[in-house]
């Protein structure tokens, strides 16, 4: 059966792949220990939860919401940004609540892209920078993932090289699912390059609040003149722990958003009233939540990073983010990653990302996200050790995809 056109320029989701082994897994009786979704496990702090619950039984508010978000939720962004960032927002031109980020980006794709525009993403990095715009008829064009001079150096490859010159460029840190971090200094010169060059940057700033040292992450916007040429995109779902919910924002460039805004006027009427309320209470109520979903997400990366390590997998401590970017064992490289992966998964019943998944520079490792409590990141472990203690045979029965080409 013939694909549509646009489902003709979406490669085959290698997670699904994974996903099915994983159910078929299950469904014979395995204890998988699922580290491949960045879907957080933890609890919603009560008090977002008792909102919602008081909320929700006013029957007024079962009613179409507001497709930018109400506006008491993008008053208390705008306050977020200020305490957080000391960034100043009008929360009536340059806030604009989403579904999401990830649908804040989907739309902002569709809201500025005309047919063949170039747009610079990051490679490896989260799915939607690249297929959101590859969906709207971009054509997308890879940057090094790790903050530093290559990047400027591909950047001012780009734009000497590309027809037509690039629209925009996305950065994502704390990045997924590397967890490269990013300081203002980077983003100076990035905000002075888009500048010179009147381009874009659409900036994903999801992982704000998860960080292990003792610097936060920096929003772009803090760079002066960084709002001329800017949007960041935010959410709610790791930093209250509220993925299913739905709630992100976008703010900054004026311009941006107004055509955001318009898109998703003909798209969505807004997150039902009560999750708009409730985030709300979330953004203007206490942050000892924050504090204490950090130390839970920071312990989880120690016990990972030890227990992984002396079961004979060195796994680099991430400052940031709720993942750690595994390089592959060297004796299982040239499986690449989605073949690691469906192995992991088949002899440690473990779940892990494939790094493929993020862009063909990933594929040399997979993405371990800390979603499991610390006792299931410990079984894991003692998994690995015997998945490992056995890799010469196994390897033995496996074709790598080096060989198999």
């Amino acid at each position: 059966m013939e694909e549509f056109h646009k489902t003709r320029r979406l490669p085959p989701y290698v997670f699904e792949q994974v996903n099915k082994l994983k159910a078929a897994a299950r469904a014979q009786g395995a204890d998988i220990i699922d580290l491949g979704m960045g879907n957080p496990d933890l609890p919603t702090p009560p008090h977002i939860v008792e909102k919602l619950t008081e909320v929700v039984q006013d029957p007024r508010t079962h009613r179409y919401s507001a497709s930018k978000g109400i506006t008491g939720l993008r008053k208390a962004q705008a306050a977020y940004y200020e305490r957080r960032f000391g960034v100043k927002l009008n929360p009536n031109t340059q806030v604009v609540a989403t579904l999401g980020s990830k649908e804040g980006f989907a739309n902002m794709a569709q809201a500025i892209t005309a047919p063949g525009d170039v747009v610079l993403s990051p490679n490896p990095s989260y799915p939607i920078h690249t297929f959101g715009f590859l969906m709207a008829g971009a054509a997308i064009r890879a940057i090094p993932a790790e903050p530093g001079p290559e990047v400027f150096h591909a950047l001012e490859r780009a734009v000497i090289h590309s027809v037509p010159k690039p629209i925009a460029v996305i950065m994502c840190y704390p990045a997924n699912p590397t967890a490269y971090m990013a300081d203002l200094e980077f983003y100076k010169d990035v905000v002075a390059f888009a500048r010179k060059h009147d381009i874009f940057i659409l900036s994903d700033l999801a992982y704000s609040e998860i960080y292990f040292g003792d610097t936060p992450p920096p929003s772009m916007l803090q760079v002066p003149g960084a709002i001329e040429v800017t949007a960041e995109f935010t959410s709610l779902s790791k930093t209250f722990s509220m993925p299913g919910w739905r709630v992100g924002f976008a703010v900054g460039n004026e311009r941006l958003l107004a055509a955001l805004a318009r898109v998703k006027s003909y798209l969505d009427y807004g997150a039902f009233t009560p999750i708009q309320v409730a985030a709300t209470a979330a953004l203007n109520g206490p942050e000892d939540c924050i504090v204490e979903m950090r130390n839970t997400y920071k312990r989880r990366r120690d016990v990972l990073v030890e227990s992984f390590g002396r079961a004979g997998w060195n796994i680099p401590a991430p400052e940031a983010s709720m993942f750690a970017w595994a390089p592959i064992p060297e004796k299982f490289r040239a499986l690449g990653s989605l073949e690691f992966s469906k192995l992991l998964l088949e002899k440690a019943e473990i779940a892990v990302a494939p790094g493929i998944g993020f862009g063909e520079y990933g594929d040399d490792y997979v993405r371990i996200g800390l979603v499991e409590n610390e006792k299931r990141l410990r079984q894991a472990a003692r998994n690995l050790r015997r998945f490992l203690e056995t890799a010469d045979e196994t390897l033995h029965n496996v074709v790598p995809v080096s060989a198999a080409r």
